[in-house]
């Protein structure tokens, strides 16, 4: 709670310094530039800016209603007190120590409406997907698609690969990408594991990875709750694992 008051505090106090007063007295010292405001006015957005996307707040300002937004910083600069002050948030529409009840009410339902939207879109998405005449589906709900199987020697989870890939979601965004990335078959989200098991050195696929063998209703940084991810995945070489022998 102190943070979000000294967050408060000093966003308006920076607001107030760079809109300045006018008065008819004067005084041999200058006022900050129209072009100095602009900077401090744009270093305001971003600081912003940087508070909604760092709580997972907003993906961009058309979720903002930015009238309700203005008023809430006119109301805190014409607000008497500071917010130390015992009922310094009674000024308010809404009480300012509220915020962390509020914003996390807020993203709850947002979490939980994507979580319900990406597994609808999932199993309409994977029941079509398996009519394809080149997608196969495992016991797990695992699809792929093989585009050359590789060596026949096939990849063990304690197998140590090299690949290629790209991983996109649903509507087509690529969120991870990367060229000869080196890593345990069964260090990885369950349905690359299960999928590179179908492959040997040199293989290709591509993997439609359910939510639930990815990273379910958690989700993960960039990736939303439910999501299904499709890897496209090259297998490059493979380090095959050699047990240590037992000591007598």
């Amino acid at each position: 709670m102190k943070a979000i008051r000294i967050f408060a505090a000093a966003f308006a106090a920076t607001l107030a310094l760079s809109c300045g007063t006018k008065s008819n007295v004067a005084v041999d010292v200058e006022m900050p530039s129209a072009a100095e405001v602009d900077s401090v006015s744009y270093l305001i957005g971003v600081n912003f800016g940087s508070f909604l996307k760092g709580n997972n707040f907003a993906e961009d300002l058309s979720e903002i209603n930015m009238a309700q937004m203005k008023k809430g910083m006119q109301d805190f600069l014409k607000a008497e007190g500071t917010p130390y002050d015992e009922n310094f948030g009674e000024q308010f529409k809404i009480d300012p120590n509220t915020m962390s009840k509020v914003l996390n009410g807020f993203l709850t339902k947002k979490q939980n409406y994507k979580a319900a939207l990406n597994r609808a879109e999932e199993k309409e998405f994977l029941a079509k997907n398996a009519k394809r005449a080149d997608v196969d589906t495992t016991a797990s709900g695992l699809q792929y698609t093989i585009i050359a199987a590789g060596a026949d020697e096939k990849i063990n989870p304690q197998d140590t690969v090299w690949v290629n890939y790209k991983g996109t979601l649903l509507d087509g965004t690529v969120f991870d990408q990367n060229d000869s990335t080196k890593f345990v078959a069964n260090r990885v989200i369950r349905g690359w594991t299960e999928g590179l098991g179908l492959l040997g050195e040199g293989g290709k696929a591509t993997l439609y990875i359910p939510a639930e063998l990815a990273y379910g209703e958690r989700g993960n940084r960039g990736i939303a709750p439910n999501s299904t991810l499709i890897f496209d995945v090259e297998v490059l070489k493979v380090g095959k694992f050699v047990p240590k022998e037992n000591k007598k």
